[in-house]
């Protein structure tokens, strides 16, 4: 039976009452079979065989052959509330997460007013956020050159880790660390454990590259060279090395600096990294002139650099795959490479832009699970997410994989509909998502926000 498939979501009857939800592909730590998830309380009670008897009084929801993946955890996203919501906010952001099958997401701390440079600012945006969140919300805390001193606070206040950059961030009030802020910083945080993550390019490099304004994408590309980023990554686990630090290098561009990381890790540096749907899935032999709904920093590479961040990805060297939505007005797309704002809408979009292009090169979903829930989970401490196993919060995305749809911006909900996916067309429908236990979207129809606030290791 495919039972409660096309019904509204509306919240599920029967709180508290068990719940088995099952399909002949349960994604699993262990694989993919056919399955019974027993859920009580919002918690995954066990997997068990598909023909398992279903208890009385518990609910059965059968979801036939499409799959069931543990939810999405997407731990790169800003969603600039408050301060700059008409970029995007709470509400509509976390409305097109859950309708992508994402059930938590961390926050980036900039584009926001103020950034989440000390405990106080986390307050505000944790207010802002709460009655809004339809999904589990998280916080990154930032590290600027004037905030070392408030680090361990907002470590302490429950933020996940802290961001930097090594060049501009477009933003005036989210300056860059140099290299003597960034030691300071990366000690401040390994003396407590925390984490640092990165925007890695180094901005001398970027600094005597070509700089030519227009519609011309080649232009662009060449203002951000792969050297940027490899000269900063290479830089960052110098420093952590030396400072026993753990970093994670963000939205990995430039598959020349894989070697690097690829070394590091067998030398047991503590270094991870993450790459993005639109590294993995555009060239930058496709963007057209003018066509900024595909610029981002650092930049849609050739298809022989995706190719090797694809090896990359397989060979585990990328540890996992998140959006780094970073949105923006219509009006901030300008048709000039060089004065557009950087950053690709793809929140809703991710699960079925990266499963098309790895079941085209042969991986399969559960490959798409880890690097999509299980990795960004495990990088973030979120113990209770990322995998459909015993113990964890059931948290679900039904996704129907061989069913294909064509990108209508017209029809996501995040707020302003720009997105480099516009007229692509997609392997991978999702159905409906779950969160403990609840289901919150279904079909395109959401329900009230029902997503917590999340603070590290609780």
């Amino acid at each position: 039976m495919k039972a409660d498939r096309k019904a509204g979501a509306t919240a599920e009857p029967g709180a508290g009452v068990p719940l088995v939800l099952r399909s002949t592909r349960v994604v699993t730590p262990e694989g993919t079979r056919a399955a019974a998830v027993f859920v009580a309380a919002g918690t995954i009670e066990a997997v068990l065989p598909y023909d398992t008897e279903v208890p009385g009084g518990a609910r059965l929801v059968d979801f036939g052959d499409d799959a069931l993946l543990p939810g999405l955890v997407d731990t790169h996203v800003h969603v600039n509330d408050p301060g700059r919501t008409e970029w995007e906010g709470f509400w509509t952001a976390t409305r097109a997460a859950a309708a992508g099958g994402i059930t938590t997401l961390l926050d980036m701390p900039l584009n926001s007013l103020p950034p989440t440079t000390t405990v106080e600012h986390l307050r505000v945006k944790q207010e802002v956020a709460a009655p809004k969140a339809h999904i589990d919300t998280g916080f990154w805390g930032g590290a600027v050159p004037s905030n070392t001193k408030d680090l361990r606070p907002l470590h302490e206040a429950g933020v996940f880790g802290f961001k930097c950059f090594l060049s501009p961030s477009g933003v005036e009030e989210f300056p860059e660390l140099d290299q003597e802020q960034l030691a300071r910083s990366m000690a401040e945080i390994a003396g407590f454990g925390g984490l640092l993550i990165v925007h890695a390019e180094d901005p001398h490099h970027l600094s005597a590259a070509p700089q030519r304004g227009g519609p011309a994408y080649a232009d662009f590309l060449a203002s951000r060279p792969r050297a940027a980023e490899n000269t900063a990554v290479e830089g960052l686990i110098a420093h952590a090395r030396r400072l026993n630090a753990r970093i994670h290098v963000l939205h990995l561009s430039s598959a020349d600096a894989l070697p690097l990381i690829a070394a590091a890790k067998r030398e047991g540096v503590r270094v991870t990294v993450e790459s993005c749907p639109h590294f993995l899935t555009l060239t930058a032999e496709e963007v057209p002139d003018g066509a900024t709904e595909f610029k981002c920093c650092p930049p849609i590479r050739e298809a022989a650099n995706q190719d090797a961040l694809w090896a990359g990805l397989a060979d585990g060297t990328i540890d996992c795959v998140v959006s780094d939505h970073s949105p923006c007005t219509t009006d901030l797309k300008t048709p000039d490479f060089a004065s557009a704002w950087g950053g690709i809408s793809s929140l809703q979009l991710g699960l079925p832009a990266v499963w098309t292009e790895a079941r085209r090169r042969g991986h399969t979903l559960d490959d798409v699970a880890r690097w999509m829930s299980t990795a960004p989970a495990g990088l973030a401490g979120l113990t209770r997410k990322g995998a459909v196993e015993a113990g964890r919060d059931a948290d679900f995305a039904v996704l129907a994989p061989e069913e294909t749809f064509t990108v209508d911006p017209a029809e996501l909900f995040h707020r302003n509909q720009v997105t480099a996916y516009a007229g692509r067309t997609l392997h991978g429908v999702v159905r409906s998502t779950w969160l403990r236990g609840t289901r919150i979207a279904a079909d395109g129809v959401l329900a009230a926000p029902t997503g917590r606030l999340l603070e590290r290791n609780h």
